[in-house]
Order: structure tokens, then C-alpha cells, then sequence
């Protein structure tokens, strides 16, 4: 802000009360603002904007932006670099809880990376001067997907000379959390070292940049390394075990695991005893007993809690002014990133139907017996589910190569009349391999054995079917042998490549020089006209293994064109009572047309966006800003055409097991028979499975958001400066899924046929899991999204004589609302201070940041800084079931320390220590956690890891 940027080089973050911006034309003295396209000097802004600064990016030691803004109580966890299984390795920024598709990303003004594939790891953190963030919609003056607001990286440019940054962190924290510590020894299971050192993070980068011809021309080069050193959740007492509720009521807590288990689970589907669950026995005879708790596996310990990751980046910029009516730019901006997931090891999972042949040679006789009763011996043959857990975790390779460059020419013209023609291309290519999972088709063979001359053969070896093929003994705790097992183990892979192309084209002109003003203001009309056409491709392909469980080719097109104008009035200027009141309106018009060449599909719609703004400040101390936005959001490629695939997702089914939740009536309208009734098997570790994918039939979905507030920066308190502002955006038709567990829990106490309609269960077995059974979760337009709030944002510099001075920074943010309406008529809920089941992420009703730093006097630049973050307590949504020990997560309390010093505005040091008590996250059972939940908490909102401590220095020359 025009005031918190002149407190002082430790000024953190703050909220923009003057709105400005400088523009990225060195050869200009206007004022480029966020949240309009018109330039002119001092200008204001009459969207609440925010601003963090590149010294709060230092005081943090952040080496990824979301964790930066993550920190700011506007905004949600998304994907990052604690979420594993599931992850498809980007990191992505959430605001004011809407989903990081309703938040658009900006670099310099222009669009990042192809919405669908954004990803914020391509943005280096060293190169950024600020981050500025406006909220609420800004489609009239950005285009779709502005609905929750628009987060803008400005680049540092005009670089002279060299600079070198290096930063280093890791985690250390205590396990002494003796209720859990108990739990999992209780278990039998391994507890966490008390101590941890671990999830080391390396942050290299350099850049040089050379002025020249006197100033009117400059080139900056950049590169950069980030390696980050993965932690698996058997070192922390919150994740050592996956959690479950002692009792119904959820009183307590202990270690749960999954059926899936490592002796080998076994359900037959057909035979004298279809529907009954049998366990080899531990002491590794080929036989069976009855299944029971005892045998479940901890899956929790090989489970990434932090991704191991590395980042390259590279890039370059430039710009020269020929003449003031023509400076030439462009820029190149590259990123390779190569990062796994890990989770527990690969199984013969529940849900897949194996046949077994009853002379298998490696059943034992007992086994035989109760698997084929008298036809125990003969070729005949029984389906079965296996839960059998193997040995080597599986690693999801996810790669990605992110390009990104632009051109342009802009310049005055005429006095007040300036222009900008850019072309911008971005091309993501994503790259995924599976490894360590089982073909099931293998799987399939490698079970399937008989006695040929007392050796047991595949019998795909035998009838030349699969001549590799390698007989795996799984009717023993431990007889497969193990040079056998890498037979059945096929990596499957997926990749992608995501291009966005735009041309645009912007003219704005401030019209004060040709008196063409309001008789009642000092100066004139602002204006700005632009034109736009963005094109976005997407292919996806998946080898034969993928398709094999499931997922689908795919591929589609957008191309869009734009029109847009915008009008800023001064009506008044210092008059009595009126220090400035300005009025601004903005219109933009959208044309899509969508297609798929695979398919030959073909859609067109077209939309209008508009917003209104009214400035009026009484006097220089106080603004009053009031605004309205209609935006809208296009689907996106992959909302559309993305490739339909099935996952596990969080959920139980109420018509499992022996004594089901729901009677027979209304499991029946799920699709479960008379004969499955009672025998059906529950989802393995409370994962059920879903379909998701796109919907080309989906239209855009359009947002309402009103915001009131103002801005005080009194003459008498010159250093304090305070924003308030309500906002409120309502988005209708938004384009979502239905959560599956919002789907179970409908048709379960509604009996609904819609959610009923949802379910797809394995036609042979009744289950929500496996390859045939699953609950559709595939994208379209649904109910209605609101929330509301308001923000509040202070700060003061308060000098200190000879040693000093001190920066008092806060933001915070204070939820009314949040609810959502699922589907139109089919009624609300609301999430505000709430967390869990449907509602997901905690949803806090305030959440704060303050920084206090202390900046001492001296001929070298030193602070020393405190920051306070806050976040509200939180009760479990009464959505799900009843859970006594997790009904309300309290209150949580984070300080964090850094102090820098800089000698010879050259060399800067920088060391912190965030989460400075150590504090450890809640504990969450499993079945709580829903959408970036992992290691039973919520790693991405609270300080999951520890302590997290770094060193840093810079160094210019």
C-alpha cells in the first residue's frame, strides 16, 4: 500500500488503502491497478486488494508461493506439497473457500498456465517483488474464472548487476504426545522416534540483468534449484497409525488399518460359504480362520507425509524503448518438476474378482474344503475377493515441464493515450507413472496354477497363453516367493499436454489533457478498450494398464473471443464534503466455442460480464469504496473433457455388512439385491470408490459479489493506516460434483432417487469398491455456492528515537457465511465454523495474521520479527456421524521468529524458526478427513511437520 510501503523495508503484509501498483513500463510514470485496466497516476482502487510483499516471502522462508498465501486468512489449503495419495504433484491456492478454479492466476498482469493445469510451483519465489490479490469478481476486467478474485505475481525486472540466493530449512520435532504414543503401542505397532530431524529443503537461484542504451533497455536472466527431501508419516505420533473412533459415539480414539491385510484376506463370492471372510493364519500354514480385527494392516507408516521433490527453473526478460511511442518485451519463463507420491505397498485388493481353481496345488486341504466344499480337488472353479497386502510401497512419478513466454509492443501514442499488443503461449506437458501396483490381469494368471508333474505352473504357461507367467502361492502368510512377485507388478502411465494461446490487444487513455472532464472534478476520464482471443487445447492418453483400471483417453478444445471496455468518471474533486467521489463501470463480452475432434463434438455460448464502482471520500483521511461484479466462470477443458477415471474417496456404506445401517427397502434403491442383503462387504479402511471425470454439457456458472468498505489514513496518525471490508459473492449453476459422501448420506436419510441414482454397485457382489463398483461423482452444474465476510486490515509504524522503529502489520478476516446448496431445491448447509464430512477443510470464523518487527536504527539494515498467526475453532459438520473426540478442533495459536541483517546493501542474511512451540496438529479419525486431508489432520492449514527452521542469505553485486 501506498502508506505500508513506505513504512519501511520490514513492512510484511498488507492491504493496498491507496490501491497502487507500479507499472511495469519503465518508461512511464503511470499507475497500472489491480482490479482496473485504466492507468493514470494516483489512482485507487475501489476493490479490496492485498498485497504481500517479497520481505514477507523472506520473513517466512517460504520456497513455495501457496504456502505464502495460505498463511493470509482469505484463503483455503488447496494441493500442495504435503497431500500424497491422489496428488497429481501441482500446487494450487484456494480463496475465500470458492476452489482454486474460481481464483485466477496472473503473472505480470497475464494469464499463468492454462487454468486447468495452473500449478504455482512454475512461479519462483525469489523473483517475486510482490504478490497482490484483489477479491471478489473480476471477470469484466480479466475474463472467466475471476469469481472469488485474482491473484497477481509481480516479477522483480530491471535488474543491474548479479544476484544469488540460497536458503536451507527442515523440520525438527518432539513426539510426545503420550495419548497417541499409547494408541499405537497398544496396537502393536511401531511408535514415532521421540526426536526427528528431517524434510530437509534446498532453495538455490541466481539472476543477472544488464541496463543499456542510457536506461531504455534491459535483459534479466534467472535460474533456480529447489529439492525437497521427502518425510513418511512413521515419524510423527499424529500419522504413525491411520485413526478410527474407539466407539460409535466416537469417544476415543484408536488404530484402525485396512482388511487388505499382509497374511492374506479371503471372501468368497460363490461356493458353500459365499459372503463368510477368512485370514491366513499368521504362523504361515496353508490355513484359514475366521477374519477379525487382529489381522488389520497399518497402511499409515510408508505413506508420504511431505513429497520428496525437485524444481528447475529458468527464464528471461527484457524490454527496449525505441521511442516513447514504442518499447518492445517479452519474456520466457521454463520450470521441470519431478516429484513422487508414496503410499502403503500394492495388494490383491478387495474388490476385484479372482477365480481360484479348486485344485490349485498350493491350497491346503482345509482351505479347499471351505472354499469348494465337495468339489475341494477338481478343476472346478470359485470367485473370490482377496485382500492380500504385499511389500514394496507404491511410487506415483509425476513429472511436469511448464513453458511460458510472451512478446509485445506498447507505448504512448498521444499524451494520456497509451497501447499494449501481446501474444502469450504456455504449454504444460505432464507425464505419470504407477509404480509398484498390480496388473490384476497378472494377478489373474499368476494364482491361477495346476500340478504339472508335481512343479506348479501357470496355467497360462501350460496352454501358451502367457509363457512369463510366474505361480505366486497365496494361501499362506509366507510363501510367495519373492523373485516370482515382480511378474504381476506393470507400471502404468498417463500423460498430457495442456496450451493456452493469447493474443490481446488494450487501449487506455486518460482523458484529462483533453478537458474532457466532469465541471466538477480536477481531472478527466479514464478509459480503457481491448480485444482478446485465448485459445486452450488438451490432449490425455493412458497405456493400456491404465485403461485397464479404468481411465479413458481424451482430448477437446476452447477457443474463445473478447471484447471488453471500461469507464472511470470523476465526478467530483475538493469540494466541501468532498474530497474525490469517482464512479467506474466496466463491460466485457465473451464468445466460446468448445469442440472435441475425437468425438467431433461441438458447443458455442456466449456471455456478458459487467461491474460497477463507486469511490467517495469525504475527506483525504477517509475513502468509502462500494462495488458490484457479475462473473462468470467457463468450464474448463478438463471439466468438460477430462478423461473419466475411478479413485478411492472417503466414505461407508450403509447397506454393508451383516446387520446393515439402512433396511432392505431403501438399500434396494441403491442398486443392492435380496441376495447381496447382509452379505455385502464394507469399504476397505473407509475408502470407498468414485467415477469423476468431465461432462461436455456442462455451461458456465455465474457469480453476484457485492463488496462495501473503507479506507482510513488519517493526517494526525500519519503512519497508521486500516481497510474494512464486507464482501459477498453468491455463485449459481457452479460447476462441481456431487461428494459421494454427501451422495451416501442422502440417499441413505432422504431416500432420494436422484442420489440413489449415483450409485453403480459391482453387479456381482454389491460393493461401492473395485473396478465394478463405484459412486458417479463426474462433473456438472449444480446449486449454489455463497459466502461472506469481512476483512480487516491495519498497520503502523511507530517510531523509536535512536533505535528505531517498530512495524505492526495485521490482517484478518472475520466468515459470516458459507453455504451450499448441492443441488437446486434439494436443500443448504452451511460450513461456516465448521469442518469434516462434506464440509471438508476447516472453515474458521476468523483467522489473523499479525507481524510485529523491529527494525533497528543503524548503518547496516537489521529486523527482528514476530509473527502471530490465529486460527478459530472449528466443530465437526453434523453431516456424518457422531464423533465425540473430534466434535470441535480448538483454537490454534502459531508464533513464528525471523530476524535478517544486510551489510553494504549486499550481502543479507535471514534465519526463522515458524511454529516456534512446536505445536502439534489435531488429530482427525479418518473417516473425518475429505478433500487435502493426510496423516489424520489437515496438513496444509495447520503446522503439521514441526518446527520448521531456516537459513538464508542473498548476495548483490
Amino acid at each position: 500500500m501506498a502508506v505500508g510501503l513506505a513504512c519501511g523495508a520490514a513492512h510484511a503484509q498488507t492491504t493496498d488503502s491507496a490501491g497502487t501498483d507500479t507499472a511495469s513500463d519503465p518508461a512511464s510514470s503511470a499507475i497500472v491497478v489491480t482490479g482496473t485496466r485504466i492507468q493514470r497516476p494516483e489512482q485507487t482502487s475501489n476493490s479490496p486488494l492485498s498485497t504481500v510483499s517479497s520481505n514477507e516471502i523472506s520473513l517466512q522462508g517460504a520456497t513455495s508461493v501457496e504456502s505464502v498465501l495460505n498463511r493470509m486468512p482469505q484463503f483455503t489449503a488447496d494441493a500442495n506439497e504435503n497431500v500424497s495419495n491422489g496428488s497429481d504433484g501441482t500446487s494450487n491456492v484456494n480463496l475465500r473457500h470458492l476452489g482454486s478454479s474460481r481464483v485466477l492466476l496472473l503473472i505480470d498482469g497475464r494469464r499463468m498456465l492454462p487454468q486447468q493445469a495452473v500449478d504455482t510451483n512454475f512461479v519462483p519465489s525469489s523473483l517475486i517483488d510482490r504478490i497482490d490479490v484483489v477479491t471478489g469478481g473480476a471477470s469484466a476486467v480479466y475474463g472467466s474464472d475471476a469469481v472469488s478474485g485474482v491473484v497477481n505475481f509481480v516479477l522483480k525486472k530491471d535488474l543491474d548487476g548479479f544476484r544469488m540466493d540460497f536458503q536451507n530449512s527442515l523440520f525438527q520435532h518432539n513426539n510426545n504426545n503420550s495419548y497417541l504414543r499409547g494408541i499405537v503401542a497398544g496396537q502393536g505397532y511401531a511408535t514415532a522416534p521421540s526426536s526427528v530431524v528431517d524434510g530437509g529443503k534446498l532453495d538455490v537461484n541466481a539472476s543477472f540483468g544488464k541496463n543499456f542504451a542510457d536506461g531504455r533497455g534491459n535483459i534479466t536472466v534467472y535460474g533456480g534449484y529447489r529439492q525437497t527431501n521427502p518425510i513418511t508419516q512413521d515419524s510423527r505420533d499424529i500419522s504413525a497409525c491411520a485413526l478410527d473412533p474407539t466407539d460409535d459415539a466416537g469417544t476415543g480414539l484408536l488404530c484402525g488399518g485396512s482388511s487388505n491385510n499382509q497374511w492374506g484376506l479371503f471372501t468368497p463370492l460363490s461356493g458353500p460359504n459365499q459372503g463368510k471372510t477368512y485370514n491366513n493364519t499368521k504362523d504361515g500354514a496353508h490355513t484359514w480362520a475366521p477374519y477379525d480385527s487382529s489381522y488389520l494392516y497399518n497402511y499409515s507408516p510408508s505413506n508420504y507425509f511431505q513429497r520428496s521433490d525437485k524444481r528447475y527453473t529458468a527464464g528471461a526478460m527484457g524490454h527496449f524503448e525505441i521511442s516513447p511511442a514504442a518499447e518492445v518485451y517479452g519474456d520466457f519463463m521454463y520450470m521441470r518438476d519431478h516429484t513422487f507420491s508414496q503410499v502403503a505397498p500394492s495388494a490383491f485388493f478387495q474388490g476385484t474378482t479372482f477365480s481360484i481353481n479348486c485344485d490349485n496345488p498350493y491350497l491346503g486341504a482345509g482351505q479347499a474344503q471351505t472354499l469348494c466344499g465337495s468339489a475341494a480337488g477338481t478343476s472346478q472353479t470359485e470367485d473370490a475377493f482377496i485382500g492380500y497386502r504385499l511389500t514394496t510401497p507404491r511410487r506415483d512419478d509425476l513429472r511436469h515441464e511448464d513453458y511460458r513466454y510472451s512478446a509485445g509492443v506498447r507505448g504512448e501514442i498521444a499524451t494520456g493515450i497509451r497501447y499494449d499488443v501481446n501474444f502469450l503461449r504456455s504449454e504444460v506437458y505432464y507425464n505419470e507413472t504407477y509404480l509398484n501396483n498390480v496388473d490384476n490381469v497378472k494377478a489373474q494368471r499368476a494364482i491361477d496354477v495346476v500340478n504339472v508333474n508335481g512343479v506348479p505352473t501357470c496355467r497360462s504357461v501350460v496352454d501358451g497363453t502367457d509363457p512369463s507367467c510366474l505361480p505366486l502361492d497365496i494361501f499362506s502368510s509366507s510363501s510367495i516367493d519373492p523373485t516370482n512377485l515382480q511378474y504381476i507388478f506393470s507400471p502404468s502411465s498417463t500423460k498430457s499436454r495442456n496450451t493456452q494461446t493469447v493474443w490481446s490487444g488494450n487501449l487506455s487513455a486518460d482523458l484529462t489533457s483533453y478537458g474532457i472532464q466532469s465541471p466538477f472534478a480536477n481531472r478527466g476520464i479514464g478509459l480503457s478498450l481491448g480485444l482478446e482471443h485465448r485459445r486452450e487445447t488438451l490432449v490425455f492418453t493412458a497405456d493400456e494398464i491404465a485403461q485397464q483400471a479404468g481411465t479413458t483417453n481424451s482430448d477437446g478444445v476452447i477457443a474463445v473471443n473478447e471484447a471488453y471496455g471500461e469507464i472511470e468518471v470523476p465526478l467530483v474533486s475538493d469540494r466541501p464534503f468532498i474530497h474525490d467521489l469517482t464512479l467506474n463501470g466496466g463491460l466485457r463480452y465473451s464468445s466460446y466455442d468448445n469442440s472435441q475432434q475425437s468425438t467431433g463434438f461441438k458447443s458455442h455460448f456466449e456471455a456478458w460480464t459487467f461491474k460497477g464502482e463507486l469511490s467517495y471520500a469525504p475527506t483525504p483521511d477517509l475513502r468509502l469504496r462500494a462495488s458490484f461484479n457479475r462473473a462468470i466462470r467457463a468450464p474448463n477443458i478438463s471439466e468438460l473433457f477430462g478423461a473419466v477415471s475411478l479413485g478411492n474417496v472417503t466414505g461407508v456404506d450403509p447397506c454393508a455388512g451383516t446387520n446393515p445401517t439402512l433396511p432392505l427397502e431403501a438399500c434396494e434403491r441403491t442398486g443392492v439385491t435380496a441376495s447381496q442383503y447382509g452379505s455385502i462387504i464394507q469399504c476397505p479402511a473407509g475408502l470407498c470408490v468414485e467415477q469423476y471425470g468431465g461432462n461436455r454439457d456442462v455451461k458456465p456458472e455465474k457469480a453476484n459479489t457485492y463488496t462495501i468498505g473503507l479506507v482510513l489514513t488519517p493526517r494526525a496518525l500519519r503512519r497508521f493506516s486500516l481497510s474494512v471490508d464486507y464482501y459477498h459473492i453468491k455463485v449459481n449453476d457452479y460447476i462441481s460434483t456431487i461428494d459421494p459422501s454427501l451422495t451416501i448420506n442422502q440417499c441413505a436419510t432422504t431416500g432420494d432417487p436422484y442420489y440413489c441414482g449415483l450409485f453403480h454397485r459391482d453387479p456381482r457382489s454389491g460393493v461401492i469398491f473395485g473396478d465394478q463398483g463405484y459412486v458417479v461423482a463426474t462433473t456438472l452444474n449444480t446449486g449454489y455456492l455463497m459466502t461472506s465476510g469481512i476483512d480487516v486490515t491495519s498497520n503502523y509504524n511507530l517510531p523509536l528515537g535512536k533505535l528505531g522503529s517498530l512495524d505492526f502489520d495485521l490482517v484478518g478476516s472475520y466468515l459470516t457465511s458459507l453455504t451450499t446448496e448441492p443441488l437446486p431445491g434439494l436443500g443448504t448447509y452451511s460450513c461456516k465454523g465448521l469442518y469434516g464430512y462434506t464440509c471438508g477443510e476447516p472453515s474458521p470464523k476468523w483467522r489473523h495474521q499479525l507481524r510485529t518487527t523491529l527494525n533497528f536504527a543503524g548503518p547496516n539494515k537489521a529486523s527482528l520479527s514476530l509473527a502471530w498467526r490465529y486460527f478459530g475453532s472449528v466443530k465437526l459438520s453434523d453431516t456424518g456421524a457422531a464423533n465425540a473426540y473430534d466434535n470441535k478442533i480448538k483454537a490454534y495459536n502459531y508464533f513464528d521468529l525471523a530476524g535478517t541483517i544486510t551489510f553494504d546493501n549486499k550481502l543479507t542474511l535471514r534465519a526463522g524458526v515458524n511454529n516456534l512451540f512446536d505445536k502439534d496438529p489435531p488429530a482427525v479419525v479418518e473417516g473425518v478427513l475429505s478433500s487435502f486431508g493426510n496423516g489424520n489432520t489437515y496438513p496444509g492449514v495447520y503446522d503439521a511437520l514441526g518446527r520448521s527452521i531456516f537459513i538464508g542469505a542473498s548476495v548483490q553485486f
